[in-house]
């Protein structure tokens, strides 16, 4: 059984899709539809920057999008195909699309105003993200709960074994890494991030984005969809809105995604976009699976090897 795993906000870097755009026409003509679907040059964006452009979070999730979904046809036109498809919060979108769930264009559409609403909910500044290393989930939260003070701060990405990312108010996750630090953690690391995503502090972005979302021609999925909120399979349309309306401020369960999608009997997963995050945290939740990374042509190379 094979997985495609779709990545999320943090996985971009200028030059992402080039080399794949220059030798497949399949991602050629993605990104020339990315680029119509939002009236802009996308993909001038994801191949040449500028740096300071492309992190920002209205930019940074479409781009991410359309890198993946290029990546995605390109596979498809090798004629690899998943028998379960998985993203790490944006990524699930992704994934949504190769599920047949979501129109390409829509979910571009949707995931610019997802990453804007998500940057508006928190003044800049105000909000901060802290990976917390070498502390299993449940003392993770309990540093949180000592740390609150009455502020938010919550974990916001269950991510491997001894790596969970939490999210709040600044100063409370301040005071949650010293926490988890005083409770045995090996490091606790602020993150370069523009907002405090999955956690309360996003309910107002979720308020926003949900008639969005039940706006959209959403189909039920062809492929089976594991979705963050609760490592569950989503098999309808319906299921598959409701899922990514409550991902907005809810921790993105992804340790808990791999072992559900191993327990369904996956073994090969290929990470679909750019970087190898997704590859690093699932060797470490899953050290027998194998994995690939296609984000550009040896990667594709390298994920149809692996797939036979």
């Amino acid at each position: 059984m094979i997985a495609f795993i779709f990545p999320g906000q943090g996985s971009q870097a200028v030059g992402m899709g080039k080399a794949l755009a220059e030798a497949y026409p399949a991602a050629r003509e993605t990104f020339a539809e990315a680029d119509e679907a939002l009236g802009e040059r996308l993909s001038g964006l994801c191949f040449d920057g500028p740096a300071d452009r492309l992190v920002l979070t209205e930019n940074t999730q479409p781009a991410i999008l359309a890198v993946s979904v290029a990546c995605l046809r390109v596979l498809a036109s090798r004629g690899l195909k998943p028998d379960f498809v998985a993203g790490h919060s944006l990524g699930e979108y992704s994934a949504h699309v190769a599920a047949g769930t979501l129109a390409f264009a829509d979910a571009l559409r949707t995931v610019r105003r997802r990453g804007r609403y998500m940057q508006e909910a928190v003044p800049v500044g105000q909000g901060a993200m802290a990976a917390i290393l070498g502390l299993d989930a449940a003392k993770v939260a309990q540093a949180c709960e000592e740390a609150a003070e009455g502020e938010v701060v919550s974990p916001a990405n269950l991510n491997a074994p001894g790596q969970v990312v939490i999210a709040g108010a600044k100063d409370a996750v301040a005071r949650a890494s010293e926490a988890a630090k005083r409770l045995g953690a090996r490091r606790a690391i602020t993150l370069p991030v523009s907002a405090p995503f999955h956690c309360a502090l996003m309910k107002p972005a979720e308020a926003r984005l949900a008639p969005d979302l039940r706006a959209l021609a959403a189909a039920d999925p062809l492929v089976p969809v594991v979705a963050n909120v609760d490592a569950e399979v989503k098999r309808s349309g319906r299921d598959a809105i409701d899922a990514l309306i409550r991902q907005v401020a809810s921790p993105v369960r992804w340790e808990d995604v791999m072992r559900r999608l191993a327990s369904e009997g996956v073994r090969k997963y290929v990470e679909v976009g750019p970087g190898t995050v997704l590859t690093g945290l699932g060797r470490k939740t899953l050290p027998d699976a194998a994995f690939a990374s296609a984000e550009d042509p040896a990667g594709v190379d390298a994920a149809a090897a692996l797939l036979g």
